[in-house]
C-alpha cells in the first residue's frame, strides 16, 4: 500500500472517529438534557409533595384540636345533662338489656336511702324486692310476691303500661319505662302527687258541688211548689172575680192583680227552666201534635194585649204543610209563646205576623218546617242582635226599659230550640222591627187522611175579601184562592163599594177598616142590591157572641182564622147562599148535649188548702156535676169507695198520706173491681222530673197550679163518661 493510501486511510479514519465523538457528545448532551429535566421533574414533585405532606399534617392538627374540642364539650353536655337528671324531682334510671342497673338518679335513688345494695349491677327483680320487704310501697290489695310477679310481667313486656306506686308516705310515684333496641331500659319516675292530691281536692269539690246542686233543685222544688200554692188562689179568684159585675177601675184592679200573679209565674217557670238547663237535666218528650193548632191558642193566648195596643195579629200557615208533626209540643210551645209574646210587647203599632212554610221531602220522612215571627215594633240595633239570647239580657235603651221580664226568655228558647236540633236566629233594624227565626226538622205524625176540601166553585163565584192591612189581605186572599175561588182585594170602604157587583156573593170583611166601623160597612153591603152574604172577621171575642143575629146583621168569625176553619166557614156560607131558608149550625158552634141520664157526673177533688178549694169549686161552678172535697189522702182513698167518683182531682204534696200514696192505694183497690178512674194530679211542683215521677205512682195527668179554668173544663169534659149527663152545657155561639 502506497503511504497515501495509507494518509487517506488515516485521515478517513481520523474524520469517522471526529463524527463518532460528535455523535457520542450529542448523545451525551441529550442524555445530560433529559437528565436535567427528569431532576427538574423530580424537584418539582418532591416539592409538591412536601407541601401535600404539609397540608396533611396542618389537617391531621386540626382534627386532633377538633376532636379535642368535640370531646371536651361532649364532656360538657354529658355532665350538664347528668347535672340536669340529678337535678329534677322525678327519677331516672338505666338498665342494660340484662336488667342489671347501669345508672340512676339522686330522685330515683333516695327511696332506697340507707341501702347500700342499691347501686350500680343490681338486678330490676332485686329491686322490686327490696321494695316490698323493706316497706317502700303499698301494694294496695297485692300481696308482696303477687306484686312483684304483676310488675315483672309488666317490665318484660315490649312496650310496658305506666303504672302507680304509693310509697309509704303517702307520695305518688308513675313508672314510665321505654325498652331500646339493644334491651336497655329507661326507667322514668314522675312524682304526681300533686296531682292526685288534685284530683282527690276536684273530686271532694265535686261532690260538694253535686251536693249543693241537689239541695237548689231542693230548694227551688220546694220554692215553686211554695209560691205556686198561693198563686193559685190570687190567680184562681182574680180570674173568678173578673167574671163577675165590676165597675170599670174594679176591672182594672182585678186584671192588674191576675196580670201580676202570671207575670210571676213567668219568671218562676224561667229560672227553673234556666236552672235545668244548665244542669243538662232538661229532656224532650216527643208526640204527635197540631202545629197550626198549637199557634191559633197561642195567638188566642196573647189576644188581649194586642188588642189593647190596637195590633192585629195575623197567622199564615202553608196550605201545602201538614198540620200534625210529631215533636214535644210543650216545649215548642214554650218557645213560641216567648216569642209572640215578646212580637206583642215590643210592638206600639202596628201588626205581628207568624209565618210557617215547609218543605215536605218526597217519600216521607223529616219535615223541614221554618217558623217567622214577624212584627213592625222597636227593632233591635245591629251592635246588640247577638245581646239579646244572652243570659238575663235584655236590649235596654231609654225605649224600651219599661219593658219588665227576667231576660232568660231568649235564652232559654235557644237552647230549647238547640236540644230539638233546630236553629234560631233574628233579623231587625232598628225602628222598624224584628223577624225571629226557627227552624226544626220534625216528622210528620201518621194520621188518617183528611177529607179532601169540598169544591165550592159551583156555589160561590166570586170573593171579596175587604182589609186595610196588606199582609192580612194577602194571607186571606192565598188561602181562598187555593180553594179555586176568584178573589177581589180591597184596602178601604170605597174600594169596596166599588167592587161590588152582581157576580159578588160573599164578602170577607174586617172588623176595623179605616174610616168606617166594619158592622156597618158590612150591613150597608148585605143591603145592597146585589145582597151578598158578608162575613165580619174580628179578634174581639165580644163581636162573636152570636153566630146568626136578627135584623140582617152580618155573621162575624173570629180572626185569625185557621185554615180548617175558614174551609168550614166558606162551605157553610155556600150552604146558606144554596138553602137561604134552611137551619145552619156553624162549624164552630157549641150546641148544647141533650142526655136523657139521670145522674150528674161525680167528682172528687183532694185538696189540703182551703183557699185552692174554694178556687176550684167556684171554677167549675157552671157544670152540671157533682162535687166533693177531700183533705188529705186517706179522706180521698175513703171518699173513693163511698162516693164512687167519675174523676178524680188529686192534691201531691198533702199531711200525712200524700197523692202519691193515695192513688196507690186507690190503683190496689181498683185492681180488684177491675175498673179504673181517671185521676189528675193537681200540684204546684213544677221541676223536671216531677211528671215522670208523678205519673209512675198511677195518675193518669199532671196539670200544674195556679190551675187555669178552661183546663179544668176540658180535663172534665174529656173525661165525662157516657151514662151521666154533658157537664158542660153551652148554647150555640160563634
Amino acid at each position: 500500500m502506497s503511504l497515501a493510501n495509507k494518509l487517506a486511510e488515516e485521515r478517513r479514519a481520523r474524520l469517522a472517529a471526529e463524527r463518532m465523538l460528535e455523535l457520542k457528545q450529542a448523545e451525551l448532551f441529550a442524555a445530560n438534557r433529559k437528565l436535567g429535566l427528569h431532576a427538574r421533574a423530580l424537584s418539582e414533585e418532591i416539592t409538591q409533595t412536601r407541601a401535600q405532606v404539609q397540608t396533611v399534617q396542618d389537617e391531621n392538627q386540626r382534627v386532633k384540636s377538633d376532636l379535642s374540642a368535640a370531646q371536651e364539650k361532649i364532656q360538657i353536655v354529658e355532665r350538664r345533662l347528668w347535672q340536669s337528671i340529678q337535678t329534677i324531682r322525678d327519677g331516672f334510671a338505666i338498665f342494660d338489656g340484662d336488667d342489671a342497673l347501669v345508672t340512676a338518679n339522686r330522685a330515683y335513688l333516695i327511696i332506697f336511702d340507707g341501702l347500700e345494695e342499691v347501686q350500680p349491677g343490681i338486678s330490676y327483680a332485686r329491686v322490686l324486692q327490696l321494695l316490698t320487704e323493706e316497706g317502700i310501697i303499698d301494694t294496695g290489695s297485692f300481696t308482696p310476691a303477687g306484686w312483684r310477679d304483676m310488675m315483672l310481667e309488666r317490665w318484660q313486656s315490649p312496650r310496658p303500661e305506666p303504672v302507680v306506686m304509693r310509697l309509704w308516705n303517702d307520695q305518688y310515684i308513675k313508672l314510665i319505662d321505654q325498652r331500646g333496641a339493644g334491651g336497655d331500659a329507661v326507667t322514668l319516675g314522675l312524682n304526681i302527687t300533686e296531682t292526685v292530691q288534685n284530683e282527690h281536692a276536684l273530686k271532694e269539690a265535686q261532690e260538694r258541688a253535686e251536693a249543693a246542686n241537689r239541695a237548689k233543685s231542693a230548694f227551688l222544688a220546694n220554692m215553686s211548689h211554695e209560691i205556686r200554692t198561693p198563686m193559685n188562689g190570687v190567680v184562681g179568684m182574680a180570674e173568678l172575680m173578673r167574671e163577675t159585675a165590676l165597675t170599670e177601675e174594679q176591672e182594672l184592679y182585678v186584671d192588674t192583680i191576675r196580670n201580676s200573679g202570671e207575670a210571676l209565674l213567668v219568671i218562676i217557670n224561667d229560672v227553673l227552666d234556666y236552672s235545668k238547663i244548665e244542669a243538662d237535666k232538661l229532656t224532650l218528650t216527643a208526640g204527635p201534635f197540631d202545629l197550626e193548632r198549637c199557634i191559633h191558642e197561642i195567638v188566642l193566648l196573647v189576644a188581649p194585649a194586642a188588642r189593647e195596643k190596637g195590633l192585629e195579629l195575623l197567622i199564615d200557615y202553608d196550605m201545602f204543610l201538614p198540620t200534625m208533626l210529631i215533636g214535644d209540643a210543650g216545649r215548642i210551645r214554650q218557645v213560641l209563646t216567648n216569642l209572640i209574646g215578646n212580637a206583642v210587647k215590643f210592638t206600639p203599632a202596628g201588626h205581628v205576623l207568624v209565618r210557617v212554610v215547609g218543605l215536605q221531602p218526597e217519600g216521607g220522612g223529616e219535615t223541614d218546617v221554618h217558623i217567622t215571627i214577624e212584627d213592625t215594633g222597636i227593632g233591635i240595633p245591629a251592635n246588640k242582635i247577638e245581646h239579646v239570647f244572652g243570659e238575663f239580657n235584655q236590649v235596654e235603651d231609654e225605649r224600651n226599659r219599661q219593658f219588665e221580664g227576667t231576660g232568660l226568655g231568649l235564652t232559654i228558647s235557644r237552647k230549647l230550640i238547640e236540644l230539638m236540633g233546630g236553629q234560631i236566629w233574628v233579623d231587625s233594624q232598628e225602628g222598624a222591627g224584628s223577624a225571629f227565626g226557627i227552624r226544626l226538622a220534625l216528622p210528620v205524625a201518621t194520621a188518617e187522611e183528611s177529607a179532601a176540601p169540598p169544591d165550592l166553585r159551583g156555589v160561590l163565584k166570586h170573593v171579596l175579601v175587604c182589609d186595610p192591612l196588606p199582609v192580612n189581605r194577602q194571607v186571606l186572599t192565598r188561602q181562598v184562592e187555593s180553594l179555586g175561588l176568584r178573589v177581589t182585594g180591597a184596602t178601604t170602604p170605597q174600594e169596596a163599594r166599588q167592587a161590588m157587583g152582581e157576580d159578588i156573593d160573599l164578602v170577607l170583611c174586617d172588623h176595623t177598616p179605616p174610616g168606617l166601623d166594619g158592622l156597618a160597612l158590612a150591613r150597608e153591603l148585605a143591603s145592597g142590591p146585589a145582597a151578598p152574604t158578608v162575613v165580619v172577621l174580628s179578634a174581639d171575642p165580644a163581636d162573636t157572641s152570636t153566630n146568626d143575629p136578627p135584623g140582617g146583621a152580618p155573621f162575624v168569625a173570629r180572626k185569625p182564622i185557621s185554615r180548617q176553619a175558614l174551609v168550614r166557614l166558606l162551605s157553610e156560607m155556600a150552604q146558606r147562599i144554596e138553602t137561604p131558608d134552611a137551619a145552619i149550625t156553624p162549624a164552630n158552634a157549641n150546641p148544647a148535649r141533650i142526655s136523657t141520664s139521670r145522674r150528674s157526673m161525680r167528682i172528687l177533688a183532694a185538696e189540703d188548702n182551703r183557699t185552692n178549694q174554694l178556687v176550684f169549686s167556684k171554677m167549675i161552678r157552671s157544670l152540671d156535676i157533682e162535687l166533693r172535697f177531700a183533705g188529705n189522702g186517706e179522706e180521698a182513698v175513703d171518699q173513693f169507695q163511698t162516693f164512687s167518683p167519675d174523676l178524680i182531682f188529686m192534691d201531691i204534696s198533702m199531711p200525712g198520706m200524700d197523692g202519691k200514696q193515695a192513688t196507690a192505694a186507690i190503683r190496689r183497690i181498683e185492681a180488684a173491681k177491675g175498673h179504673h178512674v181517671p185521676i189528675v194530679a193537681l200540684t204546684a211542683h213544677a221541676v223536671e222530673g216531677d211528671r215522670d215521677a208523678i205519673l209512675a205512682a198511677g195518675l193518669d195527668a199532671y196539670l200544674t197550679k195556679p190551675l187555669k179554668k178552661g183546663a179544668i173544663i176540658d180535663t172534665i169534659v174529656s173525661n165525662a163518661p157516657v151514662d151521666a149527663n154533658p157537664p158542660l152545657v153551652e148554647t150555640a155561639r160563634a
